[in-house]
């Protein structure tokens, strides 16, 4: 995605994937996870015994990135993906290379979770400026392009040359001038601000794609046909994490430094997403209206077929 990877690399699956029930009667479901601020919903509701609750026992694998974790869904060796870049996900079920369902809605655009910064002797004094200009993106023609070129498409500026820069190389990139600004997600975002008293040109969830969806919980079609009952009561139990870390943060921040490389100060600072404690395809057409004006989708697409339901 959406935000940076900070996770450790994908552990081997120890079962087949398919739910099971556990020693104590609840149903086992193996979920692939982005240890990025988006998850955060997950630990929460693992830890305030949400699942257990819903009777699930719910097994945690990270991974670098949601895509690696792709060829492991469509073999069944783990249930779902948390943290799943939508961009990325539906362009895979578009081309065939997975029949995508989403279980529920994850992390929504929210002010400053990413911004577009430039040094601070920049040149670059407005958004106009950015017409041509090198940005560094951690994927190209993924979420952060497009909601870029949705930002900038609304103030009536140009769009800027996209470069391909890792978020951990993003600070070291603007630095060396090798590109001109970057858009860095949060952790990045605050660092880079801190590391290089980097300049805020703009915030980049902004409007139009503030509260937009980013991320969020998907499966295959097969396990949703087969396993639907888990699925539901999985997306219940994110749905009410996902409330409590709304209302009270503080949640997040005490949950990140147990599943990210974020420090306790680092957590207590940066600025988290939204997160979605409903899950229905209003929101996710926006993002997919976007996508198929931009070129990321070839046809329109009714997110609500892809919902299980």
């Amino acid at each position: 995605m959406t935000v940076a990877a900070l996770a450790l690399a994908l552990t081997s699956c120890g079962d087949d994937g398919n739910p099971s029930s556990s020693d104590d009667g609840r149903q086992k479901v193996t979920v692939a996870v982005l240890s990025l601020a988006d998850t955060a919903p997950l630990y929460v509701a693992r830890d305030k015994g949400l699942f257990a609750k819903e009777g699930l026992d719910v097994r945690i694998q990270p991974v670098q990135q949601s895509i690696q974790a792709l060829p492991a869904l469509a073999k069944g060796q783990v249930d779902m993906i948390a943290g799943a870049n939508y961009v990325t996900f539906l362009q895979a079920h578009e081309k065939g290379t997975l029949d995508l369902r989403i279980v529920a809605d994850g992390a929504r655009a929210s002010s400053h979770m990413m911004d577009v910064l430039v040094p601070r002797d920049s040149g670059i004094k407005s958004v106009a400026d950015l017409k041509g200009k090198r940005v560094g993106v951690n994927i190209l023609n993924n979420v952060q392009s497009l909601t870029l070129n949705a930002i900038l498409g609304a103030r009536g500026a140009g769009r800027p040359a996209y470069r391909q820069i890792a978020f951990p190389q993003m600070g070291v990139a603007l630095e060396k001038g090798q590109v001109d600004a970057v858009h860095a997600a949060e952790p990045f975002d605050s660092a880079i601000q801190k590391g290089l008293h980097a300049r805020v040109l703009l915030d980049g969830a902004a409007s139009p794609v503030q509260g937009m969806p980013l991320s969020g919980y998907v499966t295959t079609r097969a396990y949703a046909a087969k396993h639907r009952s888990a699925a539901l009561a999985f997306r219940r139990a994110i749905a009410a994490a996902s409330k409590l870390a709304n209302d009270d943060p503080s949640l997040v921040r005490k949950e990140l430094p147990t599943f990210t490389k974020v420090t306790a100060d680092q957590a207590a600072a940066i600025r988290l997403p939204a997160y979605a404690s409903s899950t229905d395809g209003a929101q996710l057409r926006r993002l997919t209206a976007l996508m198929r004006k931009q070129g990321l989708l070839s046809k329109d697409v009714d997110p609500s077929t892809l919902l299980v339901k």
